[in-house]
């Protein structure tokens, strides 16, 4: 039975070192205001980022490919 208990411990141990989304913002309120500006075409990619925030990259209308951080709890750019 120990040895059990040990081995699901082993297990689940490491998924609790990765960083869950706080509660905040909602996801997709953050995505339509990156998309409302006026330069942005789309959203290309968004990643969590074990620091705490949301990692944008969207793509300009002129082409061009930028990344913008977003902290969950605020909804605004991290710098």
């Amino acid at each position: 039975m120990r040895f059990i208990l040990a081995s699901a411990l082993l297990i689940l141990a490491p998924l609790n070192a990765y960083a869950a989304p706080p509660e905040g913002t909602k996801l997709s309120e953050i995505i339509a205001k990156v998309e409302q500006t006026a330069d942005v075409e789309y959203v290309d990619e968004v990643d969590w980022n074990d620091r705490g925030y949301y990692e944008i990259e969207y793509f300009m209308k002129n082409g061009a490919k930028a990344e913008i951080k977003i902290d969950p709890k605020t909804g605004e750019s991290v710098k």
